[in-house]
């Protein structure tokens, strides 16, 4: 049974890409045995909090398993289920009830100043060992730069990421045409109608994000997708994560793990929800900068399949913790 008696919380502002937040706990029982968790570009209120009440929560408590700690913060959440699963000498994917040892992995690639540039940067990643793409797509930039990679690679699994930027159906109906898997994101996340109109013209999977039970429930009686984005970030718990799941494999549904940003501890959760039977789809936890990640050995693909960490406990990633301390803008201890 579990008993922390030190509570390390860490914000840090990640050095590459677009320098976002990251909030990073770490819990250490009376044994030494420690776990750690992430929460991606937290609110400010998250910081106060955990500086104000989880320590007086935490601290001392005993506790059975991590959903009775009941903390509603996705990095505590996450790092008491590290804690948990260490001190048990189980991987965090066998936990939760993952069956694979590996996954596919999808690339994303975002909008490029030219189509012909587009389709290089696809072949580079074809040759990398990806055989799925995922491309951001957005009003004025979706059927020409598709038309071209299609043509390009035939036989690519190619899928799209409208990022809720679309507001009717005409341009996202004509790619279809070009043999997609999925169109993820569409609409903005409230117009279920509209994804199942969308749903109802085109023979591409429409895909979602909820971050609720209701919202997924909302997607699953109009039957307005039949891919479930499932960013275990979003959630308070994974727990929570599991869940939605297991909704959504119960509807029928194809689900896609996605979870790219962060330190790595984030990532890593997101590989271990990946490794579920219900996910169907590839993984999207987007090929890191190396710079931000304070794991080892960091998370991301190779060669387009990603590892599920089984032969070590936890999470399965050793913390670089001289790293952390010197990236961290701020930090506390109780």
């Amino acid at each position: 049974m579990p008993r922390v008696r030190e509570l390390e919380v860490f914000r840090l502002v990640l050095p590459a890409g677009r320098r976002s937040e990251s909030l990073l706990v770490k819990l250490t029982d009376h044994g030494g045995m420690t776990g750690w968790g992430e929460t991606i570009s937290p609110p400010v209120k998250s910081w106060s909090r955990l500086e104000e009440s989880l320590a007086a929560l935490l601290i001392g408590a005993d506790w059975e398993h991590p959903d009775t700690v009941a903390s509603g913060d996705p990095a505590v959440d996450m790092a008491c289920w590290d804690l948990w699963t260490r001190m048990r000498g189980v991987p965090l994917a066998e936990a939760i009830g993952g069956t694979r040892t590996s996954l596919m992995a999808t690339v994303r690639l975002a909008p490029d100043p030219s189509v012909e540039s587009l389709v290089a940067r696809v072949n580079q990643q074809v040759c990398a060992g990806y055989g799925h793409v995922t491309l951001d797509i957005r009003p004025g930039w979706d059927v020409e730069p598709v038309r071209a990679v299609r043509r390009a690679y035939p036989a690519l699994t190619l899928a799209v990421d409208c990022d809720n930027a679309y507001t009717d159906l005409g341009q996202l109906v004509a790619l279809d045409s070009y043999g997609l898997e999925v169109i993820e994101r569409p609409f903005a996340t409230a117009d279920v109608t509209a994804h199942a109109s969308l749903q109802d013209q085109v023979t591409a999977s429409v895909a979602v994000e909820a971050g609720s039970s209701a919202e997924l429930d909302d997607y699953l009686t109009l039957r307005a997708a039949r891919v479930l984005l499932l960013r275990p970030a979003a959630f308070p718990s994974l727990s929570e994560a599991r869940r939605a799941h297991d909704r959504a494999a119960a509807a029928g549904w194809d689900i896609q793990c996605t979870g790219g940003q962060g330190a790595g501890l984030a990532r890593a959760a997101t590989v271990a929800v990946a490794s579920l039977p219900g996910c169907t789809l590839p993984c999207d936890v987007t090929q890191p900068p190396r710079q931000n990640q304070i794991v080892s050995p960091i998370v991301g693909a190779n060669a387009g399949v990603i590892a599920v960490p089984l032969t070590q406990p936890g999470l399965g990633h050793d913390i670089d913790e001289v790293r952390l301390r010197r990236l961290a803008k701020e930090s506390f201890r109780s």
